[in-house]
């Protein structure tokens, strides 16, 4: 099967962009209610990583001192990630993707150019499993 058949575009994607800051993303987290985050360059769209809640509490108690003014200064890029999702090619086989998929919540898909051009969530791939099955999801 093709990765994607099971594609949410970018478009569709709640992403950040690496010149945003730490309060930023957030806010973007909070609205969003998703706990991680690709992170994308505006200019060309390449995917430069993923940012997780956890990312910011460590950056906040390590760099800021819980000051949410600083962390208005403070770029998402300046601070360290416990753990990047790494991106596959939209010509990575399944077996590939759910190895990924077994450890992160999504997977990036990045183009020939390594542009971002959406996630494979978790939750789609266990949804066409169930529904190959015969069950309702």
């Amino acid at each position: 099967m093709n990765v994607l058949f099971y594609l949410t575009p970018k478009a569709s994607c709640v992403v950040l962009y690496e010149d945003e800051s730490i309060r930023s993303a957030l806010q973007r987290m909070e609205d969003s209610g998703f706990a991680a985050l690709p992170i994308i360059r505006k200019e060309d769209g390449c995917y430069r990583g993923t940012l997780t809640d956890g990312d910011i509490l460590w950056a906040l108690k390590r760099q800021c001192a819980f000051d949410m003014r600083q962390a208005e200064e403070l770029s998402i890029m300046e601070i360290e990630h416990q753990k990047d999702y790494l991106p596959v090619s939209v010509s990575t086989d399944m077996r590939d993707l759910l190895r990924k998929a077994m450890d992160q919540n999504f997977v990036p898909v990045v183009d020939d150019r390594d542009s971002f051009i959406g996630i494979v969530t978790r939750k789609s791939i266990l949804a066409q499993y169930v529904a190959s099955v015969g069950e309702e999801v």
